[in-house]
């Protein structure tokens, strides 16, 4: 099973949603790096369930231990292990999933792929597997603001039909705004709206999805590593292995094909000490190496699959069963999608870091 991602600021993620505990162990972070771990805790209270009434009810503290790697506050250059305690796993109320295949999930597939599989709230392919990322990410956010001044903020830019504007304001999108309303949306007016439209999926029960967007700050010119690892492609690898991403696009994205050259080309000007770009249909990244400007990309989430709503599915020995699934599941994962959007920019982007250390 594949469980590291990156090839120089590594991450290997561990554990099932319902076993012991989750974490993460993270290689290859420089050695002297001064790690806050209340940073990394505040990003993973963000992920946590049961903070809002929009999120799963089950009750985890998450609180992070941190096993190795770590000294007097700062990092050794070892491994740093980090592990979260499940404190509220039920594997008793996935009982009645032993020998069935939720529509659109993956027990069919793992079952498939290993010949069996976790029924456990699914095991790996839980979201709460993404513990992990998050706690990786934050060591990676922090080695990012304090070696190259990178900072990373994702929000809630569309749930089912309703959507705040994509780009007008996006530069004005910040932490505290992101983090003002239960949805992550930093529209107030949208969000009352996301609010309302998720409450209602939930009473039906039914869910959403929706998009995710996302900007970084800060990076320099020359970051990205063609051909086959261009700081897009890494970028869509990160975003699609998230559990119910199902899209990816970055700059104009798929709005970019109704355009035509002259208008989606970024006219370059020098402004006295770098050269820039006076639009960023390019989303900060050109022949796949970014060129200085903001990173803008969007990350598409599928609707969650477990619902309460009846759906036609069949059982290990091919029987025909109407699944009514019972549990605690999120009605939407947007709002709780924002930071492992951004562990994952901060992962990719730590790596092409200390890629470009080794080029120069």
């Amino acid at each position: 099973m594949s469980s590291t991602f990156g090839r120089l600021f590594r991450m290997t993620t561990w554990g099932e949603s319902h076993g012991v505990g989750v974490g993460v162990v993270v290689d290859g972070c420089p050695p002297g790096i001064a790690l806050d771990l209340d940073a990394i805790q505040a990003e993973l209270d963000r992920r946590r369930p049961g903070r809002s009434k929009l999120a799963s009810a089950r009750q985890e503290a998450d609180r992070v231990t941190v096993l190795s790697g770590l000294h007097e506050g700062r990092t050794l250059g070892s491994p740093i292990a980090l592990s979260v305690a499940n404190t509220d796993a039920r594997p008793g109320a996935y009982e009645h999933l032993r020998d069935l295949y939720r529509p659109s999930h993956g027990d069919y597939t793992y079952e498939a792929k290993y010949g069996l599989r976790d029924w456990r709230g699914g095991g790996r392919a839980s979201a709460r597997e993404t513990v992990g990322r998050v706690a990786g990410g934050a060591i990676a956010r922090q080695l990012l603001a304090e070696r190259c001044g990178v900072e990373i903020v994702a929000w809630v830019e569309r749930i089912a039909d309703i959507e705040t504007a994509r780009h007008a304001d996006s530069a004005r999108v910040d932490r505290a705004g992101v983090d003002s309303t239960p949805v992550r949306c930093p529209d107030p007016a949208a969000a009352t709206r996301m609010i309302e439209r998720i409450e209602t999926a939930r009473a039906e029960g039914d869910s959403l999805g929706g998009i995710v967007a996302a900007r970084a700050d800060g990076l320099p010119a020359g970051w990205g590593d063609p051909v086959f690892d261009k700081l897009d492609a890494l970028l869509a690898h990160a975003m699609l292995s998230i559990p119910a991403c199902k899209g990816f696009d970055l700059g104009s994205g798929f709005d970019g094909t109704r355009m035509t050259g002259a208008s989606h080309n970024d006219p370059f000007y020098f402004d006295g000490t770098n050269v820039r770009t006076r639009t960023n249909c390019s989303g900060g990244v050109q022949a796949g190496i970014s060129n200085g400007e903001p990173l803008l990309f969007r990350a598409a989430f599928k609707p969650t699959p477990t619902i309460r709503k009846g759906q036609d599915t069949v059982d290990r020995q091919g029987n025909s069963v109407k699944l009514s699934a019972r549990g605690r599941h999120d009605p939407c994962v947007l709002p709780r999608a924002v930071p492992i959007v951004e562990a994952m920019t901060a992962l990719v982007l730590a790596d092409s870091y200390l890629r470009q250390l080794a080029v120069r």
